[in-house]
């Protein structure tokens, strides 16, 4: 019996569906947009909350893909229909793929931090997103201001794009705030004589050892973070950056300047999934992320027969989540293929 399932999407999510679904005795075909797989987590230097390197996610992901699994990278999906229980996706030049069910894992695009002007991204020399800051330790770049300077104070404000009102994101995206946590204690083991400040508005540690985590940036670091939202940066003279913002705690408004300041963005829908939600007629939510059947008992289903989801295309999750559901999904399709014959 051919089991033929297309996953679409070759993040960790994707590649984890994939290889979870091959193993089972599926014949599956992986697309992806990009000329490598890997999705995100190719872009991580290290891993919260273990510091662990991302290389080694990575790694065990790309060796578990059997050589049974077809993956066609750089395929651009022009158009999907459906006659029976059979699923044919056109990729460029109209290249038909086929298959029994599809999985979407087509992931999360980063917020534009330009979208928020008031914080001088792309317009301030010293201002950078936590993926700029990511890239410079992947890469293993000292971490200088703009004219090569040791950075004396680094600033970092969470909720970039998240739980804001005025950009339409009211969802927190989950990982932006152990991820600034992550970063400062990345600043100090990299800079042990540079004052770091976490803006927030308030921290969500919540997955395991994160709150440990945030007691260590604090106790053995010696990173400051100040309950407050930054309302507004400006450039001085010597292309550091002025803070405004309140200490929420005492209720008095505050002015700082740093060297270098970094902003938290958040996760939004990505474009690829938006176009497959219409192609196939999938709905999404307020937040712009797919909706599944159920989210309670069927959060891997969708309203369509044999079109299944998996991983951030449903909201911000986490590497350590992402796995487990696309392991979950496999699992689902599985059900579905035995019920179709």
């Amino acid at each position: 019996m051919s089991r033929e399932v297309i996953v679409i999407g070759g993040g960790i999510a994707g590649i984890t569906a994939a290889f979870s679904l091959s193993e089972s005795g599926s014949k599956v075909t992986l697309l992806e947009k990009e000329k490598h797989i890997g999705g995100h987590v190719k872009k991580w230097d290290r891993l919260f909350p273990s510091f662990r390197p991302a290389n080694e996610v990575l790694d065990w992901a790309e060796k578990s893909m059997s050589s049974d699994i077809e993956v066609l990278k750089e395929a651009t999906i022009t158009s999907i229909k459906r006659e029976g229980d059979k699923f044919t996706v056109y990729i460029q030049n109209d290249e038909p793929v086929t298959g029994k069910a599809i999985v979407l894992a087509t992931g999360y695009e980063l917020f534009d931090a330009r979208k928020k002007e008031e914080y001088g991204y792309g317009i301030y020399d010293n201002v950078l997103t936590s993926a700029d800051l990511e890239a410079i330790f992947r890469e293993g770049k000292k971490i200088v201001t703009a004219d090569g300077k040791t950075p004396r104070r680094v600033g970092i404000v969470h909720c970039v794009g998240s739980r804001d009102e005025k950009v339409g994101n009211l969802y927190c995206s989950k990982v932006c705030c152990v991820t600034g946590v992550k970063q400062a204690i990345e600043i100090k083991q990299a800079l042990p004589g540079t004052d770091v400040y976490g803006f927030y508005m308030d921290l969500r540690m919540f997955d395991r050892h994160f709150e440990e985590l945030y007691f260590e940036a604090q106790q053995k670091w010696g990173i400051n973070f100040i309950r407050g939202r930054v309302s507004e940066c400006a450039e001085n003279e010597d292309r550091s950056i002025l803070i405004k913002t309140e200490d929420t705690l005492t209720g008095k408004p505050l002015k700082m300047t740093v060297d270098v300041l970094i902003l938290l963005v958040g996760f939004i829908p990505s474009v690829e999934t938006n176009k497959l939600a219409s192609m196939l007629g999938l709905q999404t939510g307020d937040d712009g992320f797919l909706l599944s059947m159920d989210e309670h008992t069927q959060d891997n289903n969708t309203a369509i027969p044999g079109v299944f989801l998996t991983g951030a295309l449903k909201g911000p999750t986490s590497i350590i989540n992402s796995i487990a559901d696309a392991r979950s999904t496999a699992l689902q399709v599985q059900v579905y293929l035995k019920s179709i014959g």
